[in-house]
């Protein structure tokens, strides 16, 4: 069994090492547009928790009475709708590619944990709107969550909503996807399944 100070030394470096963030060459399969899924979804997140964490500053309800905030928040609300549109292609195109082969099985898996976190993260934005569609909202949810035996958690509670969608669920969400884009660096994409059409025959090369 490896000494585990010498393991973690060895990842450790592997993940400080400039070669693992900033690589001279990528494989050739890795160049195409639905490699740049992932991509496109890390930059909407970027966007997505940049605008917000300027809608935290100036309160949940700025937008309402301030145009340069009702920018901001309509920035928030799209780069929404990119992070979701690009991470279900980007999931889908990981699932039907194999993603999870050569070792890559908790890289697969942080990126599936990563899609469940946010969806209530963005629910808990719906629900800190102010406005009647979120208050229908968190109603109407507070009764399933009741039913299910999860009443601990209340919807109708605007500031538990909002320090779930400000500080909890966002921070995890951040720490996951690191850790997410970590191993992507470590260990790289995954190739394409192998070309069976190609393989030689038993007969060997015809005369």
């Amino acid at each position: 069994m490896a000494n585990w100070t010498v393991e973690s030394k060895r990842m450790l470096g592997q993940v400080l090492s400039a070669d693992t963030w900033l690589p001279t060459e990528m494989p050739e399969y890795a160049q195409g547009f639905m490699y740049m899924l992932g991509s496109l979804t890390a930059s909407s997140f970027v966007v997505l928790c940049l605008s917000g964490i300027l809608l935290a500053m100036k309160g949940p309800a700025s937008w309402t009475a301030n145009e340069a905030m009702r920018f901001v928040a309509a920035t928030h609300f799209w780069s929404v709708q990119a992070f979701f549109f690009f991470m279900m292609l980007h999931l889908w195109r990981v699932f039907f590619t194999g993603a999870w082969r050569g070792g890559r099985g908790m890289t697969w898996l942080l990126g599936a944990v990563a899609f469940l976190i946010a969806i209530p993260t963005a629910f808990t934005g719906f629900l800190i709107n102010g406005d009647l569609y979120s208050e229908w909202n968190a109603v109407q949810a507070k009764d399933g969550l009741n039913a299910m035996g999860l009443g601990w958690v209340n919807l109708t509670n605007g500031g538990q909503m909002m320090g779930m969608h400000i500080v909890v669920l966002p921070l995890t969400l951040t720490v996951v996807i690191g850790l997410h884009i970590t191993l992507v660096r470590m260990k790289s994409v995954v190739p394409p399944y192998p070309d069976l059409n190609s393989a030689p025959s038993e007969g060997g090369a015809e005369s």
